[in-house]
């Protein structure tokens, strides 16, 4: 677990020390400016902004009960920033996996991916889908709809 805080912390220090360093040097506003960039790459890397994630067992399990799909993640990648974003709300009622914390998760993402750790994998039914469009993940979850 403290794997996927470490960068977010690095650039939260980071960040503070050169806004610390430029207030100093009389420039407040420049330094504000850096500190919120460094917030937000911080957020951007944190496990914080994905729901919770569960181990890849438990969450193929859950699946063959409820049918929601499996997203395997990991902290730090665009891709995956971008599925969470563009789901919404309806992100929690994914299962979600995070390779960096599950070595069953990252080994069922290389077995996907012909021994890649492509991200974000989705796993629906059974079958792995890398990096699927958001709305068609969407629309898994709400087939009516």
């Amino acid at each position: 677990m403290m794997r996927t805080w470490i960068l977010p912390m690095l650039l939260v220090l980071c960040g503070s020390a050169v806004a610390t360093g430029l207030t100093l040097k009389g420039s407040p506003g420049t330094a504000a400016a850096l500190l919120l960039g460094f917030l937000a790459l911080a957020g951007v890397h944190s496990p914080l902004i994905f729901p919770r994630s569960i181990g890849a067992r438990e969450a193929q399990r859950r699946s063959a009960v409820d049918g929601r799909p499996v997203v395997f993640w990991r902290p730090g990648c665009k891709y995956c920033m971008r599925m969470r974003i563009r789901l919404g709300r309806s992100a929690r009622q994914l299962h979600w996996v995070n390779i960096w914390r599950d070595p069953a998760g990252a080994a069922a993402v290389r077995a996907a991916n012909d021994g890649n750790e492509t991200v974000p994998t989705v796993l629906l039914a059974g079958r792995p889908h890398t990096n699927p469009d958001p709305q068609w993940v969407r629309e898994q979850l709400f087939p009516s709809a």
